[in-house]
């Protein structure tokens, strides 16, 4: 009797300790992902501000251009 009870408290020792560190890793995926998702995020928010400044740019030369001296 004794046995499997020091069997069964080994058991599920084990079974809690595998289930936190799984739990972990599963934390440390999302907090990856979340990283990714915001790394896009400033890529997309950089390429709209570069498209930006380029029209402001080239609005800029056509007044320029039109204006007669």
């Amino acid at each position: 009797m004794r046995k499997s009870i020091s069997l069964l408290t080994l058991f599920i020792a084990m079974a809690f300790t595998m289930s936190m560190n799984s739990c972990r890793e599963t934390k440390e995926d999302k907090v990856e992902d979340a990283i990714e998702d915001v790394k896009d995020g400033v890529e997309e928010a950089g390429d709209e501000i570069e498209d930006a400044a380029d029209r402001v740019g080239d609005k800029i030369e056509e007044v320029t251009d039109d204006d007669p001296q």
